[in-house]
């Protein structure tokens, strides 16, 4: 399979490109993290969300620790080309490693962030 497609991408500098996972049912946004061109084409060809790790330095499959894979049923290009969007099923429920639903669960109220969504699973029970 040709991986032609992957050039129509605009990578940034360090040759990564941000990819947003959204909820495929309720279009919630779920984790934002990096890819590159391996990670997308490994996401294409496994239909698993697969990223790059850039505290790592390396690719990371999403849940290969926790089990909390994301199964990808759409990858959508911005405008741009410059950003990935996954529309994915959230397998476990838990996307961030905090152990909430969405890694986007602090909101500005006033000046000051709170935590407002819940922690659904402690993170010592998910990674060892």
């Amino acid at each position: 399979m040709s991986n032609d497609w992957l050039n129509d991408i605009q990578w940034t500098a360090d040759g990564l490109v941000p990819a947003i996972a959204q909820d495929a049912v309720t279009g919630e946004v779920l984790m934002f993290a990096w890819m590159n061109r391996e990670a997308l084409a490994l996401t294409v060809q496994e239909g698993r969300a697969v990223y790059w790790s850039r505290s790592r330095n390396k690719l990371w499959r999403k849940g290969e620790e926790s089990g909390h894979v994301q199964v990808v049923k759409d990858i959508r290009l911005d405008c741009d080309k410059d950003v990935i969007l996954l529309k994915i099923e959230q397998i476990g429920g838990i996307a961030c490693h905090t152990g909430r639903r969405s890694c986007f669960f602090h909101r500005l109220e006033g000046q000051q962030w709170q935590a407002v969504e819940p922690v659904l699973k402690d993170p010592d029970a998910i990674y060892k």
